[in-house]
């Protein structure tokens, strides 16, 4: 039985039933929606969408994160931090520092490529002059622990 079905897809689709082949981590894209990037919401976590009382936004362990899709900007910049889901650590400017809101597109300058130690809850901290509804997707994709060798 496969540790991880999509990798064993890929592998298999690539025509290796021998888990010779290194197949990579996926790219995944989580939807976010900030309601009020001032300083004054510093600490506020971030929404999966603007839908009265949509979920926060918490990623796996391992997130790497890629980039920021900006499809509502505000304005100003702000950070992206994280807080340890079973920790409660927070650390203010994990995912991005003086992250770039006030324009749509992708912003990948600012961003932290450490991989998240525990599953986090993103939130909007030590905003610098951020302003405004801000919502977009972040991409990241998860580091492999087990470096490929998943069973096919």
């Amino acid at each position: 039985m496969a540790l991880s079905t999509t990798q064993s897809i890929w592998r298999s689709g690539g025509g290796d039933q021998t888990r010779t082949a290194y197949c990579g981590s996926g790219v995944m894209a989580a939807q976010f929606y900030i309601a009020d990037a001032s300083p004054a919401t510093a600490g506020t976590n971030v929404a999966v969408s603007s839908a009265s009382g949509a979920p926060a936004l918490i990623l796996p362990s391992g997130a790497v994160i890629l980039s920021v899709v900006i499809t509502d900007a505000g304005t100003g910049t702000c950070d992206l931090g994280a807080t340890g889901y079973t920790s409660g650590t927070a650390d203010n400017n994990f995912f991005a520092s003086g992250l770039a809101v006030s324009s749509l597109g992708v912003v990948t300058s600012g961003l932290t490529f450490a991989p998240s130690t525990e599953m986090s809850y993103v939130t909007v901290t030590d905003n610098t002059s951020g302003a405004g509804t801000v919502a977009g997707y972040i991409t990241y994709f998860v580091t492999d622990p087990l470096i490929g060798q998943q069973n096919v």
